[in-house]
C-alpha cells in the first residue's frame, strides 16, 4: 500500500506551492511511511517516536527552504544575479512546460534519496547565470516586442491623423483663398460707392443749407405775422378806447408806438430795443426815482394780476380728469455739453435750450428738428427765457451778462452789464418792456430794455439767488435763494413783500402756478413745497430726495406738478393726492422740466 503525504517548496520565481507525494509500497527500504498533515505549518503526529529521522530531514528542508525565501526577500530586484539552485531549476522548467507526471517522479526519487542520506550536497551545484541571464533576455525580448507592436499601431493612427489634418489643411487654403478674394471685391465696391457719395456730398450739402434757409425764414414770417396781428388788435383796441371816449386822449404809449418802431429799425448796430406788443395796462404809477429818470424810459403797467388765459386753464382743468401716464416719446441730443435750461414759446410748440457749451438752440417740437443756433457768450449758459412777442430770447451765464438776442436779425441785439458774478436766470415782464435778472453775487436786477439800463437792485437775500419769475400779468417777482428763503418783490419799487421761511437747505428754484395763487419750491436736498401766497404759509412738504431737485415746473391746468431731479428721474406728482411717480430717461442729472401749452407732452433736459 503506498503512503501518500504533501511537501511544501518554494521556488525562486514565486510561491510556494504544495505538492501531493505518493511513496510505493516496493520502496527500496524497509522503512514505514505515515501520513504527514501540512497546514500553514508544518507538523507531525504525536507519540510517534519512530519517524524523528523522517522529522529531521523536513526539518532541515524547511530551514534550507527559509533560508533561500530570506535570500530571495532580501535581494527583491536583484533576484536576477542569484544563481539558482539545480533542483529548483529543474521543477521551475517542468512547471513551465506543464510536465506533472515527470515532476512527480523527479520529486519522489529526490525525496527518497534525501530521506535514506544518499543526497550528496556538495555535488549540488548551482544554475549558471547565463541560463537565468536567458531568462530575463527572453522576457524582455518579449516585453520588447509587444512595444514594437503598439509603437506600430500607434505610428499607424497617427500617419491616418496627418492625412486627415493635410486633408483639412488644403481645405482650409482654399476657403482662405475664396475669402480673401471676396475681401478684395467688396473693398473695391466701398470705395466705388465712396467715390459715388463724394460726388453727391456737394450737393447734399446745399439742400441741407436751403433746408435751415427755408426752415429759418419760414419761422421768421411766422412771427412777423404774429408781431402784426398783434399790432393790428393793440390798434383795434386803441380805436375802441378812442371811439368809447371821445373827449379823452390816446393813451401816450399807443401814440408813441410808430415812431419807436421806426426808431428801432434805423439803428438796429446799436441794438434794437425790443418793442412793447403787449400791455396789460397803460396806466402808470410814479417812479420812485424820478429825479434819475431817463427819457427812455418805461412805464411799468398797472398790476391788474388777471391772467386773460385763465379761461382756456379752467377750460384743460375741467377736461383733463385722467392722472398722468407719461412715457418716452422721442429723445435726441441737443448740446455736446449738458442741457441747463428749457423754455417755451409763449404761442409755438418751439423750445429754446440753453448749454455749459455756450450755446442757445431752437427746436421745433415733438420731432426735435433744430431751428437756430445762437452764439455770443464767453462762458456756459446757465438759462433762457421768451419775449412774450416770441420774437426775442433773453439767455444768462457764467460770464455775468444778459443777453437779448433778435430771432429777425439771427443776433445779440442788447447785453446787459452790472451783475458782479454768474447770472443764474431771467425773466420779461408779460408787457415786454423789462426783464429780470438773478446772480450769484445776491442780488436781483429789474432791466428796462428801452432805455437799455438796470431800473433797480433787489437786495436781500444774503446768499446766491438762483431762480426769478413775474408772476403773469402783474408787477410782483419771485426769487429764491441759497439762504434757504422765498421773497416776494414789487418791480416798481424794488421793495420786499413777503419772505417764505420753511427750507432747510439752499433753494434751487421756485415757481408760480398758472393761476398765481400757488408756488411750488425744491432745495438742494431734494424737498418740495408748496406754498400759499396769501396765506404765506407751507401748505404741503414732500421729500424726493436724497438727491437734489433742480427745477420745478406745473402742468397748464395745475394738477400735476413734475420735479428734474439729479439722479436722472422725472417726479411726476399729482397735487392733490401727492401721489408720486417717477420717469427714467437720463443716464445723468436732470436739469430742467416743462410742459407744453396744453399739458400733453412733458420735455426734460439733462447733463447727458
Amino acid at each position: 500500500m503506498a503512503t501518500r503525504y504533501e511537501v511544501a517548496e518554494e521556488s525562486v520565481d514565486g510561491p510556494y506551492y504544495l505538492e501531493k507525494v505518493l511513496i510505493p509500497e516496493d520502496s527500496e527500504d524497509d522503512y514505514k511511511y505515515d501520513e504527514v498533515n501540512v497546514d500553514d505549518e508544518l507538523s507531525i503526529t504525536e507519540g510517534e517516536e519512530d519517524l524523528e529521522t523522517a522529522v529531521k530531514a523536513v526539518r532541515d528542508q524547511t530551514d534550507a527552504t527559509e533560508c533561500t525565501t530570506q535570500r530571495v526577500t532580501s535581494a527583491k530586484h536583484a533576484v536576477p544575479k542569484i544563481p539558482e539552485v539545480v533542483d529548483d531549476f529543474l521543477r521551475n522548467y517542468l512547471v513551465k512546460m506543464g510536465m506533472k507526471r515527470t515532476l512527480d517522479c523527479f520529486q519522489i526519487e529526490w525525496f527518497e534519496m534525501i530521506h535514506k542520506g544518499l543526497m550528496k550536497t556538495e555535488q549540488m551545484e548551482l544554475i549558471p547565470d547565463v541560463y537565468t541571464h536567458n531568462q530575463l533576455l527572453d522576457n524582455e525580448l518579449k516585453n520588447i516586442k509587444r512595444e514594437r507592436d503598439s509603437y506600430k499601431q500607434a505610428a499607424f493612427e497617427a500617419g491616418e491623423t496627418i492625412v486627415k489634418l493635410q486633408r483639412e489643411r488644403d481645405f482650409h487654403r482654399m476657403q482662405h483663398k475664396r475669402v480673401v478674394q471676396e475681401k478684395n471685391r467688396l473693398i473695391e465696391d466701398i470705395k466705388k460707392l465712396k467715390k459715388h457719395y463724394a460726388s453727391y456730398e456737394p450737393a447734399l450739402r446745399q439742400l441741407n443749407d436751403k433746408y435751415q434757409t427755408a426752415v429759418r425764414q419760414k419761422m421768421l414770417v411766422s412771427l412777423e405775422r404774429d408781431r402784426a396781428v398783434s399790432q393790428v388788435q393793440n390798434i383795434d383796441s386803441s380805436l375802441r378806447t378812442t371811439d368809447s371816449s371821445p373827449g379823452t386822449r390816446p393813451t401816450q404809449k399807443s401814440a408813441n408806438m410808430p415812431p419807436q418802431r421806426e426808431k428801432i429799425q434805423k439803428s438796429p448796430e446799436k441794438g434794437a430795443h425790443l418793442p412793447c406788443d403787449n400791455i396789460a395796462s397803460n396806466d402808470a404809477v410814479k417812479d420812485p426815482n424820478k429825479n434819475t429818470r431817463h427819457p427812455k424810459d418805461s412805464e411799468f403797467p398797472a398790476s391788474t394780476r388777471v391772467n386773460p388765459y385763465l379761461p382756456q386753464i379752467k377750460a384743460l382743468s375741467s377736461r383733463s380728469t385722467k392722472s398722468p401716464n407719461f412715457s418716452l416719446f422721442k429723445s435726441f441730443k441737443a448740446h455736446t455739453m449738458a442741457v441747463s435750461f428749457l423754455a417755451l414759446h409763449p404761442r409755438k410748440m418751439i423750445v429754446a435750450s440753453s448749454s455749459d457749451d455756450h450755446l442757445w438752440r431752437l427746436w421745433g417740437i415733438p420731432k426735435g428738428e433744430m431751428i437756430m443756433t445762437g452764439e455770443g457768450h464767453t462762458d456756459w449758459l446757465s438759462s433762457c427765457s421768451f419775449h412774450p412777442s416770441g420774437g426775442y430770447l433773453g439767455t444768462t451765464s457764467g460770464d455775468t451778462t444778459v443777453k437779448i438776442w433778435d430771432f429777425a436779425q439771427g443776433r445779440c441785439v442788447l447785453s446787459l452789464e452790472g451783475h458782479i458774478h454768474t447770472t443764474w436766470a431771467c425773466s420779461f415782464h408779460s408787457c415786454g418792456d423789462f426783464v429780470a435778472s438773478c446772480s450769484m453775487d445776491n442780488t436781483a436786477k429789474v432791466w428796462d430794455l428801452n432805455s437799455e439800463r438796470c431800473r433797480c437792485t433787489l437786495r436781500g437775500h444774503v446768499d446766491s439767488v438762483n431762480s426769478i419769475s413775474f408772476l403773469p400779468f402783474s408787477n410782483i417777482l419771485l426769487t429764491c435763494s441759497a439762504d434757504k428763503t422765498l421773497s416776494l418783490w414789487d418791480a416798481r419799487a424794488g421793495l420786499c413783500a413777503q419772505t417764505f421761511y420753511g427750507h432747510k437747505h439752499s433753494c434751487n428754484y421756485a415757481t408760480f402756478n398758472a393761476t398765481g395763487d400757488t408756488i411750488a419750491s425744491c432745495d438742494s436736498f431734494g424737498v418740495v413745497k408748496l406754498w400759499d401766497v396769501r396765506n404765506v404759509s407751507a401748505m404741503v412738504t414732500m421729500d424726493t430726495g436724497p438727491h437734489p431737485s433742480n427745477q420745478v415746473a406745473f402742468s397748464p391746468n395745475g394738477r400735476i406738478l413734475v420735479v428734474a431731479s439729479n439722479d436722472g428721474t422725472v417726479k411726476i406728482v399729482e397735487v392733490a393726492s401727492l401721489h408720486t411717480s417717477s420717469l427714467i430717461a437720463h443716464e445723468d442729472a436732470v436739469q430742467s422740466v416743462i410742459f407744453d401749452h396744453t399739458g400733453e407732452h412733458l420735455l426734460s433736459a439733462g447733463s447727458d
